[in-house]
């Protein structure tokens, strides 16, 4: 039986309507903290700053790669600069990815979902 804690909140990708100071506003919803936009749904995610951007955290994303063609990292307000083991881990799932601040990395995942490319989006609130 899969952790609940894992669970999607919202079944399905979506674009994000919307943020502010430590919100994600989708499909309605609003949830404080960061969020992943995965092909299998919207979930909150751990990580609170670029910092706790571990390899274990890139685990639910690196779960679902074979789906993905683009990955957009939010870094938060500032833009930062990936270290090489995460580099690595998402290369070696065959991942491309853009790191930016999170409100360009949210604007431009919106824009290829929109286009029906297969994105996903870490998206660090601040």
């Amino acid at each position: 039986m899969a952790d609940p804690a894992s669970a999607p909140f919202l079944p399905r990708q979506v674009p994000i309507e919307g943020y502010s100071e430590r919100f994600f506003h989708f499909a309605g919803m609003s949830h404080a903290g960061s969020i992943l936009a995965l092909p299998s749904g919207i979930r909150p995610w751990s990580v609170e700053t670029f910092a706790q951007l571990t390899t274990s955290a890139l685990a639910p994303i690196l779960a679902e790669a074979k789906a993905l063609d683009l990955l957009f990292i939010g870094t938060g307000r500032d833009p930062a600069h990936l270290p090489d083991l995460q580099k690595q881990a998402l290369r070696a799932a065959g991942l491309r990815f853009e790191l930016m601040p999170t409100p360009s990395a949210t604007a431009t995942y919106n824009v290829l979902l929109g286009e029906g490319r297969r994105v996903a989006a870490a998206l660090i609130a601040y």
